[in-house]
């Protein structure tokens, strides 16, 4: 099955460092990044979709962050 993650976080290297794990940790880049501007906080956001094949089959109670 395909997993799917959306990581997001503020526009800081903690960003590029969750991505980087995420790879790291055999998930694959999924189509472009996004970058918008929060306005309840004032800061910019950035996000970025993530996949990866993994054994079994999808349950909603799976922790995607685990696999």
């Amino acid at each position: 099955m395909k997993a799917y993650r959306f990581l997001t976080a503020d526009d800081t290297s903690a960003f590029c460092h969750k991505v980087t794990a995420a790879l790291a940790k055999g998930w694959e880049l999924y189509g472009d990044p996004t970058y918008a501007h929060d306005a309840t906080t004032g800061v910019m956001r950035c996000g970025q979709a993530v996949t990866k094949e993994v054994a079994g089959d999808y349950d909603p109670d799976m922790k995607l962050g685990e696999l």
